[in-house]
C-alpha cells in the first residue's frame, strides 16, 4: 500500500473498469480492488462445460447509443444475438413482450385490429378510473386475459406479494406491439460479447493493477491513503456504515447445473409465469451465444427477500427508500475525495449500456475534458 495512484477504484464491475479504463488512457495511475475472486461484477461470465454462463443473471447487451455501442466493440466482438424470451404459463408457451404471436395464441386473432378490438374489449369492462394496486394498472393496460396468464403470477414471485398490495406505479405501461416480432428490446444494437463479458472487461483492464479479495471497507482508512481519489461502486448505504438506515433490494438466488444432452428448453430464457412454479425463468446459457456443445448448463432463477449481506440486485425505488437514499446522496456530496457510481453507489437500477453512458461522462467531468 506504500505506492500512490492517482485513483483507487472499489469494484471491478462495468463503471469501475470502465473508468479505470478511460483514466489510464488519459494517463492516470489507477488501482482497482474488489472483494469478489473475479473482474466483472454482476456481468461476470464462469465458462462451464465450454460454456459461457452468466453466474449473476442473463446479461443482454442492447443500446439505441451508436457511441455506446462502438466503445464496447474495442473490447469485444459481439454476435447477433436476439433477446425473444417465452413465457411457460402451466405448459402453454407465449412470446413475449406481448405482440400479435402472443395475442394469436391467447384469442385465435390474427390481424393487429383484431387484436386491439379484443384487448380494448377487456380494458373497458374492467376500467378503473383511478388504479390503486399493480393489478388494477396493469387490467387498465392489457386487460384481464394477459393479466392473470403472464403478468400476475410472474410479477407476484418477483416482488414476493400479491399484486393488489403492490403500488401501480410499478407498471406504468407494458410494452403491446401489435407486430408480429418477438424481438424484447427493440433496440438498435443488441448483442452478447464472442468469448462471454469476463474477457471484455479483462480487456478494459489491461495494464491496470486489480487486487481481488480485497474488502475495502474493512481497512478503509489504510485504503484512503493510497489514493489522492477514491471511486467507489459499493452499497451507498454500507460506506456509512448504516447511519441514516438501510437501504433496501430484492435479491436473486440461482440454481444451476450441467445435464448431460444438447438442448434443453430450445431458448436462452423461459419465464414461468404461473405462481406455482417457485422460480421465475431459467435460462439455458449456450443459446446466448448459439452453442453447440455436447451438455447444456441452465440455471433456474428465484426472487428472493433481500436481508442485510445477500447479494443487492435490485433496489426498492419506493418512496421510503428513495427519501432514505436522499440523506445518502447528500453525505456523498460531502464527500469530496470520493466519486460514487453505478448501480450501488447511486442506489439506482441501470441498464449496461447506461452504466456506460454515465461513467464515460463522470470520467470527462472529473479530468475536465
Amino acid at each position: 500500500m506504500n505506492k500512490k495512484y492517482d485513483f483507487l477504484i472499489v469494484g471491478a464491475g462495468l463503471y469501475g473498469s470502465i473508468f479505470a479504463h478511460e483514466a489510464k488512457k488519459a494517463g492516470k495511475t489507477c488501482l482497482i480492488i474488489d472483494k469478489r475472486n473475479h473482474v466483472g461484477g454482476n456481468i461476470y461470465t464462469e465458462k462451464i462445460e465450454d460454456i459461457n454462463v452468466h453466474k449473476y443473471g442473463a446479461h443482454i447487451f442492447h443500446t439505441n447509443n451508436k457511441e455506446v455501442w462502438n466503445y464496447v466493440n474495442q473490447f469485444a466482438e459481439f454476435n447477433r444475438y436476439t433477446n425473444s424470451p417465452v413465457a411457460n404459463y402451466h405448459g402453454e408457451i407465449y412470446n413475449l413482450p406481448f405482440n400479435m404471436n402472443t395475442f394469436n395464441k391467447m384469442w385465435g386473432v390474427i390481424t393487429p385490429a383484431e387484436a386491439k378490438k379484443k384487448i380494448e374489449e377487456q380494458q373497458s369492462a374492467n376500467y378503473i378510473e383511478n388504479p390503486q394496486n399493480l393489478e388494477e394498472q396493469a387490467i387498465n393496460l392489457v386487460g384481464v386475459d394477459i393479466y392473470e396468464k403472464l403478468i400476475k403470477g410472474y410479477t407476484e414471485k418477483q416482488w414476493g406479494r400479491p399484486c393488489n398490495e403492490l403500488p401501480a406505479f410499478i407498471i406504468r405501461r407494458l410494452p403491446v406491439r401489435f407486430t408480429y416480432d418477438n424481438n424484447y428490446f427493440n433496440a438498435d444494437f443488441q448483442g452478447i460479447p464472442v468469448g462471454g463479458y469476463t474477457s471484455m472487461i479483462e480487456r478494459m483492464l489491461e495494464g491496470t493493477e486489480v487486487k481481488l479479495n480485497v474488502n475495502y471497507l474493512k481497512d478503509k482508512e489504510q485504503w484512503d491513503m493510497v489514493a489522492d481519489r477514491v471511486v467507489y461502486t459499493g452499497p451507498i448505504d454500507s460506506y456509512f456504515d448504516y447511519k441514516f438506515g438501510v437501504l433496501e433490494y430484492r435479491s436473486v438466488s440461482f440454481e444451476t447445473e450441467v445435464l448431460d444432452m444438447e438442448n434443453f428448453q430450445g431458448n436462452a430464457v423461459v419465464n414461468y409465469t404461473d405462481r406455482e412454479t417457485p422460480y421465475t425463468r431459467i435460462i439455458e446459457h449456450k443459446h446466448f451465444e448459439f452453442g453447440n456443445q455436447p451438455k447444456t448448463v441452465v440455471s433456474r432463477e428465484y426472487s428472493v427477500e433481500w436481508e442485510l449481506g445477500d447479494e443487492p440486485y435490485y433496489p426498492v425505488n419506493d418512496e421510503k427508500n428513495s427519501a432514505l437514499y436522499e440523506k445518502y446522496r447528500e453525505a456523498a456530496e460531502a464527500e469530496s475525495k470520493v466519486i460514487f457510481g453505478g448501480r450501488l453507489g447511486e442506489y439506482k437500477y441501470y441498464d449496461m449500456d447506461k452504466v456506460i453512458e454515465v461513467a464515460l461522462q463522470k470520467v470527462k467531468e472529473v479530468l475536465g475534458k
